[in-house]
């Protein structure tokens, strides 16, 4: 990255974070493994269950639809936040590039979150796929009423996980490793949270794996609010408040660990 004249010390701090958030979203597209893993990839999962389960419904009549879209949103913004900054990062540091940021005029700490909250913008674009998708193809209901909640949840979730991919990128040991911890630690707790396939008949132990972790309290909270016969707002204050928890973990975690600069003998 160089300077330019929108990074110069007389730019203001909110046109510098926008300049660089808009340089870090042209390199998130400019990378095809990135945009696809994050924005394609779950909508052909919905799609593919879709074409499975669409027609099938659940003992009080509500299409299985209507809850594998929130279940393929939660996967989508664990991709595009956990996932990706947990992976990104790490090989920015590896790669050099956040050494070099700091020897830039451009402040290390608006480069950070500017990548933070281009993570957290194609979260919300892949969001809005999955709605879309969903309400197109599918004929998913989006509960107005409910909608608020949703929105609260969907905001939770995603400070959530952009929080921990920086708390898992601080702790990961070089950039070869990266994707191959990132993955480890996000599927299989997809899986253990219920979002992949129904947990009803798992035994004990599963959920209780799941229930330790903020993906199925994430997940919990979030199919509330597409289910047309739940009664009331939608907020799930205490899955919400877990997830919060996890959010304060993760912060605490990449402040504490984060490292500017590959570790010796990392290479």
């Amino acid at each position: 990255m160089t300077a330019t004249a929108s990074t110069s010390p007389a730019a203001s701090p909110l046109r510098l974070l926008w300049h660089l958030f808009r340089y870090q979203n042209r390199i998130f597209l400019r990378n095809p493994f990135s945009a696809f893993f994050s924005l394609a990839f779950p909508v052909m999962f919905l799609l593919l269950f879709g074409m499975l389960f669409g027609s099938e419904t659940d003992e009080a009549g509500v299409a299985v639809i209507q809850f594998i879209v929130p279940s393929m949103i939660v996967f989508a913004v664990v991709a595009t936040t956990y996932m990706n900054l947990s992976v990104v990062v790490s090989m920015n540091r590896d790669e050099g590039i956040l050494k070099r940021v700091r020897g830039t005029p451009v402040p290390a700490v608006h480069y950070l979150s500017a990548r933070i909250l281009s993570s957290v913008w194609w979260a919300l674009v892949a969001v809005a796929i999955q709605i879309g998708v969903g309400m197109l193809v599918f004929g998913v209901e989006v509960i107005w009423r409910m909608f608020p909640a949703m929105l609260l949840t969907l905001l939770v979730g995603i400070a959530c996980f952009a929080a921990l991919g920086m708390a898992l990128a601080a702790v990961i040991p070089n950039g070869e490793a990266a994707p191959a911890i990132s993955n480890a630690t996000a599927l299989p707790l997809l899986f253990v949270s219920g979002v992949f396939i129904p947990l009803e008949d798992a035994p004990s132990w599963v959920t209780g794996i799941g229930n330790m972790f903020p993906i199925r309290h994430f997940w919990l909270a979030l199919v509330d609010t597409f289910n047309p016969y739940f009664e009331g707002s939608g907020f799930a204050w205490g899955h919400l408040a877990i997830v919060a928890l996890w959010t304060v973990v993760g912060v605490a975690v990449a402040v504490w660990k984060f490292r500017w600069e590959p570790r010796p003998g990392s290479d």
